[in-house]
């Protein structure tokens, strides 16, 4: 909360505070919160929320505060060992060793791009409180040379960086992003999108994930533990964000690949992003229509949530071939209309529902009021809309193997653009 004030530029702003989390605590709870005592200063809640607002305001109350951006484009000369050591003491790295970013070595990796090293690439927000901080395209190259990239894969993280979303999330469930690259770009790159795309076995796929980590560090002021940073338990995906280009080749006759599905040309390079937590392996049950098992496994994701399936070519060709599936969107629209929540269970997730969703229904929103006022047996769609699902294609082929997760699509961007 301190942090919070002071980048609001209020160092000096009052508060109290009550036991933590709340979200998810019935409001009697709650209510016994707010009669206890303050768990950091053992005075009571109330006392002092009472003696916060009447009390007058000092000189330093209503004092100002400055969020300091020091941007030196140069450190000392030093040893390797010592500038590693720098590097990893700042906080400047993903704790793994890094490239270390010289002047030779990030003019190098500006052969990458046609754009001006001083050209404003975007900006970053870290979390609400904090301002924007906007980056070059030197600096991003900087970032690029450390996470072990090379000069051809600077358009991808160019585009990345473009989009000014964080990959390390504030909030305290411990969110992760994830990369998807489509177009030409896979094949010049030699991403991989087959046989273990999600595993160490890939230099583009690993270096141009680690480097919207470390833009996210470095560039928008994001990871910092109990400051900025408050994932409870952190996600090992932070490291290089689940980065895999879309398996397009395998994909059949009306099954179009995510850049297509996001209005851009089949022959365009592009590069998106995700956010969500994790993705578990369903247990394919052999001899059953595969689409029949989905809305099963689909039920650990919390209501109105968005959820993102990563299939195997084996299983898009049964979905395609065996069950009549001509398209995703067929799919998309079928997984909505069948992956169901009763209204019992939908009232009572406290964390994405009782927070997040009934206080719209209280207004008046639609459908969510109406929903409200249905009985508790009575069953409503899992996922909102059918934007909040997303299929991709990944893998080798050598098993019926697939992934769901609760990942949101969050934006795309031309690679094309940043060449």
């Amino acid at each position: 909360m301190k942090t919070y004030a002071f980048k609001k530029g209020m160092p000096g702003f009052r508060f109290t505070f009550v036991p933590h989390p709340i979200t998810g605590i019935p409001a009697e709870l709650c209510n016994k919160y707010l009669q206890g005592s303050d768990p950091l200063t053992g005075k009571p809640v109330l006392g002092e929320i009472i003696d916060a607002i009447t009390r007058p305001l000092s000189a330093e109350d209503a004092s100002g505060g400055v969020i300091e951006r020091p941007t030196p484009r140069l450190v000392a000369a030093d040893t390797e060992e010592n500038l590693h050591k720098l590097f990893l003491e700042n906080g400047w790295t993903d704790g793994l060793p890094v490239v270390l970013p010289t002047e030779a070595r990030v003019a190098e990796m500006l052969k990458g791009t046609s754009h001006e090293p001083d050209e404003v690439v975007g900006a970053m927000q870290a979390s609400s409180p904090h301002e924007a901080w906007s980056y070059t395209v030197e600096q991003v190259a900087v970032n690029a040379v450390m996470a072990g990239a090379k000069p051809e894969h600077l358009p991808v993280i160019l585009a990345i960086a473009s989009m000014g979303g964080t990959s390390i999330s504030t909030s305290t469930t411990s969110f992760a992003g994830m990369v998807v690259v489509n177009g030409p770009v896979r094949e010049e790159l030699k991403m991989n999108s087959g046989i273990g795309a999600l595993g160490p076995f890939n230099h583009s796929n690993a270096v141009i994930g680690r480097a919207w980590t470390l833009i996210s560090l470095n560039l928008g002021a994001s990871g910092k533990p109990g400051e900025i940073y408050m994932g409870s338990l952190g996600n090992n995906y932070n490291y290089n964000n689940l980065c895999f280009p879309e398996n397009e080749e395998d994909l059949p006759e009306g099954w179009n690949p995510l850049h297509v599905q996001k209005g851009f040309k089949p022959g365009e390079s592009v590069v998106s992003t995700f956010l969500g937590w994790g993705f578990t392996h369903p247990d394919q049950s052999f001899g059953k229509p595969f689409h029949d098992q989905i809305p099963f496994w689909l039920k650990f994701v919390s209501p109105f949530s968005s959820t993102t399936l990563l299939l195997d070519p084996t299983i898009i060709k049964q979905l395609k071939e065996n069950e009549g599936f001509g398209s995703k969107e067929q799919l998309i629209d079928w997984i909505h209309k069948n992956t169901k929540v009763t209204v019992g269970a939908w009232l009572d997730d406290y964390y994405a529902v009782q927070n997040f969703v009934l206080p719209y229904g209280r207004q008046g929103q639609e459908p969510l009021a109406t929903w409200m006022k249905m009985p508790r047996d009575a069953e409503i769609p899992q996922f909102r809309s059918p934007g909040n699902i997303n299929v991709l294609s990944l893998g080798g082929g050598t098993n019926f193997f697939w992934q769901a997760g609760d990942f949101g699509y969050l934006a795309s961007a031309s690679v094309d653009k940043w060449r």
